[in-house]
């Protein structure tokens, strides 16, 4: 016991110093938010380019652009919806973007060369937690297939035969679709056949029949629904409550480049987070901002329910989801876990996307720029954690809390 409690004291003061604090974290002497945006503190690059996809958790950018957060920070967004999780990738690495609403695996695969070009590449804060759901075709739930366990069941029977949809290689959704699968005793590399759908494909794609189920984040899974082509079968919290989504990414080149920059923009997207979890008139009014044709171009009300814990299942089940989408919850949405990154990292690792183990500490601690971020949140008052980990328990009972993650990886895919 005396062992392991050492051993952890090791990694987690390993952990901060590499991302580049201590294990207690003290605001900047002096610092104030408004000082950023003159002086020697002046961003680098005034107007920056920003991707998205059309995805309720764009609603950080959409809100910081709407709402002036960007030009209190001395900057000009530029938002530029994007039809894939693919060309935000491309365009962050040509330049054509300077930073993007990301999936958390997005950033992490680059860096690691995972599928195209290797490339240094930065997680400046997590935008938001919880929100993603696995639906299903209507046609399969008529047929019986209405949680997990059915689903299952049917595909046992016949091994090979369905089709998943997720919408990047090394993004969050596969991740999800894969845990969630294997949960149920699903191998989700032989028993199911999976394609990269972009997200405001997906409902069209399982309407033609090309598909039988995707993972995507909202409002695509509640718009299957209204829709009449698909089902709700689980949430993404229902796999890790309160697990992280988007991030806030760029390459580690422009973040060198542009600190200044880079600084602010986490500052004003930490304001616009603060103000959307700040009551329920301001989700409301992000609705109806993010709703709108240059963003997520649906109906006010396909957005509206879900963004409050609304649900429902499209078979007559309803319910108030404890864990919908956030923001900020008090800053602990935004900030940089490095254990979240490692646990994308181990993820890779199980289903073949790594054919050995990386320096996870290491790895998460280049990517994850918590000093940076220590630096803002502090300007704004947003509390910081004492450590760079945190737990969690998944829904098949496997507790993650960053350490010996090269034992996780393992165990986890032996309970697959």
């Amino acid at each position: 016991m005396a062992s392991e409690r050492k051993k952890r004291r090791e990694f987690l003061r390993r952990s901060a110093l590499l991302a580049g604090g201590s294990l207690v974290t003290m605001a900047p002497e002096g610092v104030r938010a408004a000082a950023w945006a003159g002086g020697t503190d002046a961003p680098e690059k005034r107007e920056v380019r920003i991707g998205f996809m059309p995805l309720t958790d764009c609603a950080p950018l959409v809100v910081a652009s709407a709402l002036g957060y960007d030009r209190k920070y001395g900057l000009q967004f530029r938002l530029s919806r994007q039809a894939s999780w693919a060309a935000i990738r491309d365009k962050l690495l040509a330049g054509e973007l300077d930073a993007a609403h990301a999936l958390y695996g997005l950033p992490y695969g680059v860096q690691l060369g995972i599928g195209g070009l290797r490339r240094d590449m930065a997680v400046l804060m997590t935008l938001n937690a919880n929100g993603q759901g696995i639906s299903v075709a209507r046609s399969l739930a008529a047929d019986g297939v209405i949680d997990g366990a059915s689903l299952a069941e049917r595909i046992r029977r016949q091994p090979g035969r369905f089709v998943f949809a997720q919408t990047f290689p090394t993004g969050t959704h596969a991740m999800w679709l894969n845990y969630w699968l294997a949960a149920h005793g699903v191998d989700p590399l032989r028993d199911v056949r999976t394609i990269v759908v972009p997200p405001p494909q997906m409902v069209a794609s399982i309407r033609a029949g090309h598909i039988h189920a995707f993972c995507v984040g909202e409002p695509w899974n509640h718009y299957g629904i209204v829709d009449g082509s698909s089902v709700h079968l689980a949430s993404s919290q229902d796999v890790w409550p309160d697990h992280p989504e988007k991030v806030l990414g760029a390459t580690r080149d422009f973040v060198r480049s542009h600190p200044n920059t880079a600084r602010a923009m986490i500052m004003a997207l930490l304001e616009a987070c603060r103000w959307i979890d700040a009551s329920h008139e301001n989700r409301e009014r992000m609705t109806e901002l993010i709703a709108a044709p240059a963003y997520v171009n649906v109906p006010v009300e396909v957005i509206a329910d879900r963004i409050h814990g609304r649900y429902q299942n499209g078979l007559g089940g309803t319910w108030n989801d404890p864990r919908p989408m956030r923001f900020h919850a008090g800053g602990t949405v935004n900030f940089p876990w490095l254990s979240d990154g490692m646990w994308f990292l181990t993820q890779f690792r199980r289903w073949g996307l790594l054919a050995r183990d990386p320096d996870y500490t290491a790895v998460s601690a280049s990517i994850n720029q918590i000093a940076l971020y220590r630096e803002a949140a502090a300007a704004l008052g947003v509390p910081l954690p004492e450590a760079p980990l945190r737990s969690a328990r998944l829904i098949d009972g496997a507790i993650w809390s960053g350490m010996q993650p090269e034992r996780f990886a393992m165990v986890s895919a032996a309970q697959s």
